[in-house]
Formats: structure tokens, sequence, C-alpha cells
């Protein structure tokens, strides 16, 4: 791992849906006072925009030039709120219909380059903790930290359901497990930056850990980073 100054930390944290990412990015970066970059929040977006232009998903050429002239921005603040095109998506981004989507968009060239893009901006911010599916590997691979989470399936389908029903949402383990499985195939067979951990990257399993756990031994690790 490279050494930088405290004031240019950065963090990468992979892996598949449902293993953590976020939930445990978000606490780490307010222990250490750093912004948090939601990068699927990112690709959810354009998701949405797409769904909300009728726009085919399966219809790459459209969904990539949609994602060209789209502004996603993240709110660094506690709410964590983000925008697209000025409008409020943090709610509307998580439903099941964004979530089945979402690994489609992902696979595009032309939106993968433009997200890119705008999560190396991000990180020009300042420090960073920033989650996904290829930061270790391709947006931040000079990360000083890289972490690769995972847990097994049925566990973060289980994961993924709680948080849905607890959002009010109606659905089925049976669906969301299906639903994850297909991602994850998408999200590893996709041409493109593929789900992998990168080479240098420590591996985390969180299966039967909780996320305080998680979050202590990744803090454990900026300390070592900086003897």
């Amino acid at each position: 791992m490279k050494q930088k100054q405290q004031s240019d930390l950065q963090i990468a944290i992979d892996g598949p849906a449902g293993a953590g990412k976020s939930t445990v990015a978000k606490l780490v970066a307010k222990q250490l006072n750093l912004f948090y970059v939601d990068t699927g929040a990112m690709y959810r977006a354009i998701a949405y925009k797409a769904l909300k232009h009728e726009i085919l998903i399966d219809d790459e050429l459209s969904v990539s030039q949609i994602a060209r002239t789209t502004e996603v921005v993240l709110d660094h603040s506690e709410q964590q709120i983000v925008w697209c095109d000025g409008e409020n998506v943090t709610q509307a981004i998580r439903s099941p219909e964004i979530s089945r989507v979402v690994s489609i968009i992902a696979a595009y060239v032309g939106v993968r380059e433009r997200l890119v893009e705008l999560q190396r901006k991000e990180a020009e911010r300042g420090s960073v903790v920033m989650d996904g599916r290829d930061i270790g590997t391709h947006v931040l691979p000079e990360a000083d930290i890289k972490i690769f989470l995972t847990a097994t399936p049925k566990e973060r389908a289980r994961r993924r359901w709680i948080e849905l029903v607890n959002a009010g949402e109606n659905v089925f383990f049976e669906e969301v497990a299906q639903d994850m499985q297909n991602r994850d195939r998408q999200d590893t067979e996709r041409a493109v930056s593929p789900l992998e951990p990168a080479h240098d990257a420590i591996i985390l399993d969180t299966t039967g850990l909780s996320v305080q756990e998680l979050v202590a031994e990744i803090i454990a690790l900026t300390q070592e980073d900086r003897r």
C-alpha cells in the first residue's frame, strides 16, 4: 500500500450485493471523518433516469447516451442524499425494479465510463471511503486500503430482504434471492470491470460478523497502514 497524508486517504470497499458494503463504508467514513461515496447509488440513479424516460434497459446505446448527459451528485452530509439532475432520488433508487436492472446498465461501457469519471471527481474532493464492485480494481486502483467483503448467498439475500421489508416493500424472500443470484452472475461475467477482488485486497467474510466488528477491523487496518 502506498503512503499518503491523512487528508489524502482513500479506502476502497468492494463486494457483491448484500455483503454489507454500504453499511460498513458509511460507518467507517463517519468514524474517520471521511467522505462516503456510494457508487452503487450512482448506477441506480442512471437506471432510474432511464426507466423514468421509458428507455428500454436492453438498449445499450440509448442508456449510454442518457448517462453521458446525466449529473449524479452525492450529498456528503449525514443524510446521504443522492441527486440526479437536481432531483432527490435517494429513496426511489432502492426499489426492487431498480435492483433488477441496475446490473444490466452497469455492464454498459458508456455508462461505466461516465460514472467512473464522476466517481473520481468525488474522490478529488478529499479523503474518501468508496464502495462498489470495481473500486479497488478500476476506479481507485491506487487506493491506500482495499477491502473485499463477501458473505454466503443465503445471508446476503436475507439482509437485502430485511432491508426491503423495513422500507415497506411487499417482497418474498425467494424473489429477492433469485434477483440477487441473477445480479451476481451479471456482475461477475460482464466483460467490462467484472466483480473480483483486487490482487492486493484484503478479503473479509462478513457472515456471522456484526457490523461493529467489521468496522473496527477496517479502522484497525487504516492504523496499521500509517505505522
